[in-house]
This record gives C-alpha cells, sequence and structure tokens, in this order.
C-alpha cells in the first residue's frame, strides 16, 4: 500500500501503459482519475478498477479538458498528489521527409504541448501544497532512436528534457518530476512502430531487448509506482529505462 491516501490522474489510461499504471496505483492503495479520450474505454477501465477509481473523458490536447479532469480528481476524491502524464502519439515508420503535417502536428500537440498544459494548471496546486508528483512517460526513442522515427523520436527527446528542466525548477517547492522510458510494448502503439505485426517483424525488434521481451503494463505500473510513492522521496529529474537493456 506504497500509495494509500494518494490521488492520481493518469492520462491515457484506457488501455496499454496508462491502464497498467492506473492498475497498480489503485492496488497499492490510491485513488485514480482514469482519463482518456475514449471516454467509454476510460470508463470501462476505472468500473473493473472499482470504486477508488473515476473514468474521465479527457482530450489532453485540449486546455479545458485537461482541467476538467483536474477538477474531477479534487471535487470527487478531495485532491490531487500525483500527474502522469501517459497519453502518447506515434506513427507508422517511414522516411522523415514523408511524415504529414497533420500528422506531424498532431505527434507535437499530444506527445508535447498535452504535458505543458498539464503544468500550467497543476503545478500552481502543487505548489500551494509545497508537494506533488508528475510523471511523463517518454521512451527509449528519446535516448537510443529508431531510424525512420524521426519525429516521435524527436518528441520524446523532448519529454525527456523538460522532465530534468521541470525537476531542477520545482524542486524548492516539494515537487518532484521523473520520467519512464520504455521499449516497444505490448499495447495498441506496437503494431504502429513496427508498421506491420509479423511474427518476423516482432522478431527484429525482440532482437534488439537483451532480456528478449516486450515491455509490459505491468512493468511501467511497478516502475511507476516506486517512483510516485514516497520510498522515492529522494529522486527526482531522472528518466528511468523500464528496457530490457534495450539502450545499453
Amino acid at each position: 500500500m506504497r500509495l494509500e491516501g494518494k490521488i492520481a490522474v493518469v492520462t491515457g489510461a484506457a488501455s496499454g501503459f496508462g491502464e497498467g499504471i492506473a492498475k497498480k496505483f489503485v492496488a497499492e492503495g490510491a485513488k485514480v482519475v482514469v482519463a482518456d479520450r475514449d471516454g467509454s474505454g476510460a470508463e470501462r477501465v476505472a468500473a473493473a478498477l472499482g470504486p477508488n477509481a473515476l473514468g474521465a473523458r479527457a482530450d489532453v490536447t485540449r486546455s479545458s479538458d485537461v482541467e476538467s479532469m483536474l477538477h474531477i480528481a479534487g471535487d470527487r476524491f478531495g485532491g490531487l498528489d500525483i500527474l502522469v502524464n501517459n497519453a502518447g502519439m506515434g506513427h507508422v515508420p517511414q522516411p522523415l521527409e514523408e511524415l504529414s503535417e497533420d500528422d506531424f502536428d498532431r505527434i507535437l500537440a499530444v506527445n508535447v504541448k498535452a504535458i505543458y498544459l498539464a503544468a500550467k494548471l497543476v503545478v500552481p496546486r502543487f505548489k500551494a501544497q509545497k508537494k506533488g508528483v508528475i510523471l511523463n512517460i517518454a521512451s527509449t526513442a528519446g535516448v537510443s532512436p529508431r531510424p525512420r522515427l524521426t519525429w516521435y523520436n524527436a518528441s520524446k527527446g523532448w519529454v525527456i528534457t523538460a522532465t530534468r528542466s521541470m525537476a531542477v525548477e520545482l524542486a524548492p517547492f516539494g515537487i518532484r518530476v521523473c520520467a519512464l522510458n520504455p521499449v516497444a510494448g505490448e499495447t495498441p502503439m506496437l503494431k504502429t512502430f513496427m508498421g506491420e505485426d509479423t511474427p518476423e517483424m516482432r522478431a527484429k525488434f525482440l532482437a534488439t531487448i537483451p532480456i528478449g521481451r516486450f515491455s509490459t503494463p505491468e512493468d511501467l505500473g511497478n516502475a511507476a509506482a516506486f517512483l510516485c510513492s514516497d520510498e522515492a522521496s529522494m529522486i527526482t529529474g531522472v528518466a528511468m529505462e523500464v528496457d530490457g537493456g534495450r539502450c545499453i
């Protein structure tokens, strides 16, 4: 029960890593707002997690939606201690000059601007209460980029740099900011990264991961629960690889 008494918002939590993080947080005693632009999916996950979870439809690229999901945490659970910026978007592998401008704008909106919008709203609250944890889900793509995923790689590199800068600026206010760098995992985004989900393509990906498997929602949930708990009170600014050795 390392998160007992904590109140959290997890974005992109209707599936994949976000769902795994929300599930682990509830198991560790937290009350969680399960936020996702897929409102029915968020409600489904929250219902499965029981009375300590609430589903909320939220498009993290819209300030009004972000404000609404944070309001739900305060109104229904009585506050906010942890924000997990998990919502993300990738693109199919392709030459960097061929990605459409619309796709580029969407990637930057979801992977970059959403963190800015959330910070503008949550940081003043955390400063006022002199505590809080922000966890950003980045990627090994921001550390050891794969070719033909240039603009996704760049967006996750931004997340890592932003995490470190936020950590330095906000530490005097009692606010910790960390990131997780998962390798490709068994989530709805896996097919996007591979271009096609075939045994041959999976084998190619797995050959780059020394431990020999993809990351799972449970892996991310376990790492997130530690970094967001009081056990990690001396840890800030880290971008922890959860990658089976991919970045070594």
